[in-house]
């Protein structure tokens, strides 16, 4: 056994631990199950690393998310650690030969997700490792009452069966007092030690700003905080339109979506991280795995999905300790967007039954059939076929996928994206050579006007329901346009893949779901109204809301978010109006020490308005600190 700290020192260049890393370490080696939570930035992938290197042996390490599993083992690699992840999509020869090396090449981490643990190839290999440590990472998945809650994780107690002896460690950034509960009792991990650090973030101010002219406030927050900046908005769309309009502005910013070719992303990312870019315009699939510690603000753009969600977000503000700020911008209309955004598009049960059909009748599947048959699949079509309400689809298709239905590749690729090539007055020129191509470009121009400026994801079935030519006598225009170089064009195969897991059985296959779609239909709704109050209350210290949502209670006000700064500010102009005020009293006493006279010779004498002097002479004789002569003059 190496020593913790030596490790830490030799191979991650740390000279002293985390607050709370040291005790969970020292728990796992004395062979303690642990229940570790601590915030966004908290360190907690070296609460496992550093107890697993210090064995021999290798550490199973449990993840719903690939890019932040990527990243670890990219990372262990360069710091010459053996490491390996099991991606989608592996042929069994290859997995075959990978579960070998584990066993036999003295490999410390094997990455996984908890899907994976269902293939019987994985769990008999993992039973002839020598484990010294199993990671659940984003353990809040197993509860229901957690912000994303996967069923899949309910079957990763199977490793208890085949490694009884070996010492777990579960970890979350993000659980109230019930998620905690679940994760001990489903991950069968009692008795076990919880180490919880405080989810309080003392250098973020949390900021919520009522803003009708969002795009206002929004320089203006990245003008008072300069540096590196995260813009959380809604879509694909918004995140490219408001890049251009901050560029617009002076500032330097991308763009980042799940729409992005992963080799652009990867250039967009490192672009930031080595601050050739200093903001991120991005949806959410940006910021997992992603460690930057001098990020100075993190602004939603639009309400955040859970605060769950928003606090991992926002803390990925200000990790090296120095002060960073974490708003969230809305205005009247927003808590009815949320509700459309998020509320709406719920799938029910009739929802789920509908679609189901729907894609066994796309596909052509047979009753009874379809078991671990994969297609290829056009999502844009998919719901244009049927006209189906592509967002409330997808989170349909996003439940299935979860419910071990079906298995939905990880994220979709544009069918189509194109981007005009010249500029507006030559591509007008060009029509008029070319009329064929006239209703073409101009209906492209009407439904996408960001063309000139971008690269933009193209629906051909919206595109052919509106100019009423078939499919493929569009591609050959744009093939031929981009053959006149008037625009770039690219195409991929499909959108996603499908692979059906169970045979086609129609409800049978989909009414064990109802209580499910029920439960996750009654999360969502509590947290929508958690936000909402979070966003739209007035009264309380941000940072004591978000405290107290996640069970932690007795916290005194942080100073520095909009509320505690807010009152700060109500408080001194309070003070100054309660000094003029006095300043006016002792003034009035020192003139009438001598003398009495009338309101107007007083006013007359004294540097303040004619109000504010009669006000206070009011109440001077309300009091009975001065007095008023039949004549009309004041007098003490």
């Amino acid at each position: 056994m190496k020593n913790p700290t030596e490790i830490l020192s030799i191979y991650f260049g740390h000279q002293e631990f985390k607050p709370a890393q040291k005790e969970i370490i020292d728990l796992i080696l004395d062979k303690k199950n642990v229940l570790a939570l601590l915030p966004t930035g908290g360190g907690k992938s070296l609460c496992f690393q550093i107890p697993a290197l210090a064995q021999k042996g290798i550490c199973i390490v449990v993840s719903p998310l690939i890019a932040l599993m990527q990243n670890q083992v990219n990372t262990l690699k360069k710091h010459g650690i053996k490491a390996m992840l099991l991606e989608g999509g592996t042929p069994f020869k290859e997995l075959d030969t990978l579960l070998d090396n584990c066993i036999y090449g003295n490999y410390k981490f094997l990455y996984l997700s908890p899907e994976r643990l269902q293939q019987e190839i994985v769990l008999a290999r993992i039973e002839q490792m020598n484990v010294n440590l199993i990671a659940i990472d984003e353990a809040h998945c197993i509860s229901q009452w957690g912000h994303d809650f996967r069923p899949a994780y309910r079957k990763i107690p199977i490793l208890r069966k085949i490694k009884p002896e070996t010492t777990w460690i579960a970890l979350t950034a993000t659980a109230t007092n019930r998620v905690m509960d679940d994760i001990v009792s489903l991950l069968e991990m009692d008795p076990v030690r919880i180490v919880k650090k405080s989810f309080e973030r003392k250098n973020i101010s949390f900021q919520t700003l009522e803003a009708d002219d969002k795009k206002f406030y929004l320089t203006e927050i990245l003008r008072k905080n300069p540096g590196s900046s995260i813009v959380y908005v809604r879509n694909r769309k918004e995140s490219v339109e408001l890049s251009n309009y901050l560029n617009s502005k002076g500032f330097v910013s991308k763009a980042y979506h799940a729409g992005i070719a992963s080799e652009e992303k990867k250039v967009r990312l490192r672009q930031w991280l080595k601050e050739e870019i200093w903001i991120m315009v991005a949806t959410n699939a940006f910021g997992m795995g992603i460690d930057k510690p001098n990020v100075r603000s993190v602004i939603h753009y639009h309400f955040p999905e859970s605060p769950e969600s928003y606090f991992q977000e926002a803390g990925r503000g200000g990790r090296d300790g120095k002060p960073a700020v974490a708003t969230i911008l809305f205005n009247k209309n927003d808590e009815e967007r949320v509700k459309n955004q998020f509320v709406s598009v719920l799938p029910t049960i009739a929802d789920v039954k509908q679609v189901y059909r729907k894609l066994q009748s796309f596909f052509s599947v047979a009753y009874g059939e379809g078991e671990n048959l994969q297609y290829d699949f056009n999502f844009s079509e998919f719901c244009g076929t049927y006209l189906l309400n592509p967002r409330k689809t997808h989170n349909v298709l996003r439940l299935l996928d979860r419910t071990n239905i079906l298995s939905l590749s990880q994220q979709y690729q544009q069918k189509i994206e194109l981007q005009i090539n010249v500029p507006n007055q030559q591509l007008l020129y060009f029509l008029d050579s070319n009329k064929k191509y006239e209703l073409l470009i101009k209906t492209l121009l009407r439904t996408y006007p960001g063309l000139f400026d971008h690269l933009t994801r193209i629906n051909l079935f919206l595109i052919r329901s509106k100019i009423n030519l078939p499919e493929q006598s569009i591609l050959s225009f744009l093939k031929e346009l981009k053959h006149e170089e008037i625009i770039l064009f690219e195409m991929t195969k499909h959108d996603a893949a499908i692979t059906f897991l169970v045979p086609r059985e129609d409800d049978v296959t989909i009414n064990p779901l109802s209580g499910y779609i029920e439960q996750q239909h009654k999360q969502k709704l509590r947290e929508i109204k958690a936000v909402l109050e979070y966003v739209t209350y007035s009264n309380r210290c941000k940072n004591s809301q978000l405290l107290t949502y996640f069970g932690e209670k007795g916290h005194q006000d942080c100073g520095i978010c909009s509320f505690c700064i807010e009152r700060k500010t109500n408080e001194k102009s309070t003070k100054k109006i309660k000094s003029k005020k006095e300043n006016l009293r002792q003034a009035i006493f020192e003139i009438l020490e001598n003398e009495s006279l009338s309101s107007r010779d007083l006013i007359s004498r004294l540097n303040f308005s004619r109000e504010e002097t009669l006000e206070m002479l009011r109440f001077l004789l309300e009091t009975n600190k001065i007095k008023l002569s039949t004549s009309n003059t004041y007098y003490i």
